[in-house]
């Protein structure tokens, strides 16, 4: 028992008489700071934030990309979340006016999410505030729950991608960098979704620009995270690849399109190697 555990609504009370025995503690909770926010993640929040309408709920994943799109939806209205992670970001758009829920079915007017993750900031904004409500991740990470929602927008992070559109986010090759969190199932949600679209968002290229993050195929090792059929839209800052729906060599083209300049030559010479453009 922590007094600076924040006290939070949802699914989440016990009462006393259910506990055989507690600890009391008194330690700072594990904060994560906001990221710095690059020029190329704010070309990939434009393109983003341009394809969420008014009235969407969307998720938000974790990394300075999901940032700079939030700061983009400041104009938006009455957008919902349901998300598996809330962070930071979502206070702005709720004190901003832009998150009300009115047009979600399930849980009207509340923020649904699993697990709360970010500064001080965030903490006290849960604490005694019933507008959201901490659910089971077996419910808020299922894909037909999530898919109720209509015009279900999620945006996640990843690493690499590949020229089939399958996306690593949790491996450079073997070596491991991040669970896989919810990743797949806000993916396969948004699929589900009356209107829904889903976005994995990435630079296009590692911060010295010499490795291309999309990739003729995943590093040796590597793990997917999200599978192709799954993925939606590819967004870099030089553009959204449009996945779903294409044969493999429209992919291959969609995706090399939005890789850095410099390395389309490259990509497409490999494409044909492995025989995706021929």
């Amino acid at each position: 028992v922590n007094p600076s555990m924040p006290r939070t609504y949802g699914a989440n009370r016990l009462h006393r008489s259910e506990v055989a025995a507690w600890c009391e503690v008194d330690t700072p909770l594990i904060e994560m700071p906001p990221p710095a926010v690059s020029s190329a993640d704010e070309a990939i929040a434009d393109l983003v934030a341009e394809r969420i309408p008014h009235g969407a709920t969307i998720q938000l994943g974790i990394g300075s990309i999901p940032l700079a799109v939030a700061q983009r939806l400041r104009d938006h209205r009455d957008l919902g979340v349901h998300t598996e992670l809330l962070s930071d970001p979502v206070i702005d758009l709720v004190e901003a006016g832009v998150v009300t829920g009115v047009h979600k079915q399930a849980h009207r007017g509340r923020i649904v999410t699993t697990f709360a993750l970010g500064t001080r900031r965030l903490y006290d904004f849960c604490d005694g505030n019933d507008l959201i409500e901490f659910l089971a991740v077996d419910e808020v990470n299922d894909p037909r729950a999530i898919g109720r929602e209509p015009n279900f927008r999620s945006i996640n992070s990843t690493l690499q991608v590949d020229l089939y559109g399958q996306c690593a986010s949790e491996t450079l090759g073997t070596r491991y960098i991040s669970g896989s969190g919810g990743q797949a199932d806000f993916a396969r949600g948004a699929q589900y979704s009356v209107g829904g679209d889903g976005f994995v968002v990435l630079r296009s290229t590692t911060s010295d620009g010499q490795i291309s993050r999309i990739v003729p195929s995943l590093a040796t090792g590597a793990v997917v995270t999200t599978l192709k059929n799954t993925v939606d839209n590819v967004v870099t800052e030089h553009g959204v690849a449009e996945l779903q729906g294409r044969t493999l060599a429209e992919r291959a083209r969609a995706l090399i399109a939005v890789a850095a300049p410099h390395h389309r030559d490259s990509l497409t010479k490999q494409a044909s190697d492995i025989g995706l453009l021929r």
